[in-house]
């Protein structure tokens, strides 16, 4: 079912509920404010007629002791033919019996007996078609209890109800109709937008993505749309994302299969060498050299691709932790370096890192400035406490790297100066590995680098207070 006949049809049941269940208690409400009306005068005549009946007997000459039956019938008798039509009365004596009763007056006692001295009763009777308000009371006259009983007819008020209810299921109908119309209307034009989002996502699903839907209301709808934009250009971009990832993975199987390829060539070239020809003792050390050599990349490379498969599935757990532990971890690696000069200076300073991992980064930026660095080069390792965290920077005085090259150094496998790397049983890995680091860590590497004068690698560890897993 559409949503605009959804809303259509909600609102026509909740119209009609709604009239129905106001138009039932507006007219009862009306109609028990006439018969509250009507039970007063009920009641009102009937304490007229109690007086009535008490001053005529009280003027009847005094021929007995007590009231006699026969004069009670007559006082009756005056007593209806003084009212105006429509009202019944019945007049009994102590035992129930009745002296007096108006012709259609009903023969049951049950009321009757409700009577008691202090109050005046009434109930609403059915009779037929007919309703009445019966009332009743005792009376007090010449030593004699009474019971005077009366019939007020409110048919009249019953039969209104009855016009009430049937004219307001006419109104209702009638009003019911009209809202169909005007919410057909409405429906149509606040459901446009919705249906304008709808061939939208049929021209995206169809493939064009450069679609987008047209705004033409101010409300939440219309946020809406410009919403479904927005999603729909973030859906184009993440698209070409995901292409450049997918051309991404190509060049990396490429670039891993080259250097698949130049290692092991070089290894099956030199087996074969040694294989197949007897060598003198230089020439087998040798050849020996360069199958270790190439092995030993291999396996860097390996264990490498192993770092930054983990790296990216895995998830962190921070600790707190001593700068001074990190920059001391370094000195006892590289104390006896040769080739090279390691300076280390650092700020005292807290940090919450995954420790190992973080002193992998650190090792991997040494590695890569000693591999840029000629020999007698300095390599500076600095860390200095800021504000908003600890910065770490790693500088050397090496090679350096072209402008146009330090936006895909940290790419796997990619080297600047191929031959350079390799030569130091570099395999590419060491940023890649680094940059997915520092990304579990909330951080990222910056890099700032002038050919031919060296290279400065650094990263910032924001303040944290260690509770939340990365």
């Amino acid at each position: 079912m559409k949503f605009s006949y959804k809303i259509l049809l909600s609102t026509v049941l909740i119209l009609a509920i709604a009239l129905g269940v106001s138009g039932y208690f507006f007219v009862n409400y009306v109609f028990d404010a006439s018969m509250q009306r009507e039970v007063g005068q009920a009641l009102d005549e009937s304490s007229i007629l109690q007086f009535a009946f008490e001053t005529a007997a009280l003027n009847i000459p005094s021929k007995y002791d007590m009231l006699q039956n026969s004069t009670i019938e007559e006082i009756g008798i005056k007593l209806e033919a003084s009212g105006q039509g429509g009202r019944l009365l019945r007049i009994s004596d102590e035992e129930g019996q009745f002296l007096y009763a108006s012709e259609g007056f009903a023969q049951k006692i049950d009321f009757l007996m409700q009577i008691d001295k202090e109050t005046r009763i009434y109930q609403v009777v059915q009779d037929g078609e007919y309703y009445y308000i019966q009332t009743g009371m005792m009376l007090d006259a010449l030593d004699r209890v009474l019971y005077l009983e009366t019939l007020h007819d409110v048919t009249g008020i019953f039969e209104e109800r009855q016009r009430g209810f049937h004219i307001y299921r006419q109104v209702t109908v009638l009003m019911l109709f009209t809202s169909i119309v005007i919410m057909w209307i409405i429906s149509g034009w606040i459901t446009k937008p919705i249906r304008l989002l709808t061939k939208a996502t049929k021209k995206m699903a169809a493939g064009d993505y450069a679609y987008r839907a047209k705004r033409v209301s101010n409300d939440e709808l219309g946020q809406l749309t410009v919403d479904f934009n927005k999603m729909a250009h973030a859906l184009k971009k993440n698209m070409q994302q995901l292409e450049n990832e997918v051309r991404a993975r190509e060049d990396f199987i490429g670039a891993f299969s080259h250097e698949l390829k130049t290692p092991l060539t070089s290894i099956i070239g030199y087996a074969d060498l040694l294989r197949s020809r007897k060598l003198d003792e230089e020439k087998q050390f040798l050849s020996a050299n360069y199958i270790y050599t190439e092995g030993k990349r291999l396996e860097t490379m390996s264990f490498r691709l192993l770092d930054i498969v983990v790296m990216k599935r895995g998830e962190l757990e921070l600790q707190e932790t001593d700068v001074s532990e990190l920059f001391e971890y370094l000195k006892e690696i590289y104390g006896t370096i040769e080739g090279v000069v390691l300076d280390i200076v650092y700020d005292a300073g807290v940090v919450y890192v995954e420790v190992n991992l973080l002193k992998s980064v650190l090792l991997n930026l040494i590695d890569n400035a000693y591999k840029a660095s000629d020999a007698g080069g300095i390599i500076e390792v600095r860390g200095e406490q800021h504000e908003d965290g600890y910065l770490f920077s790693v500088r050397d005085y090496g090679v350096g790297i072209p402008e146009e090259e330090c936006s895909r150094i940290t790419e796997a496998f990619y080297m600047v100066d191929k031959s350079r790397s390799r030569s130091r049983n570099g395999a590419g890995l060491g940023l890649s590995l680094c940059t997915q680091v520092l990304s579990l860590h909330g951080s990222e590497l910056f890099i700032e680098s002038t050919l031919g004068e060296g290279s400065c690698f650094s990263f910032l560890i924001k303040n944290t207070d260690g509770e939340n897993d990365v």
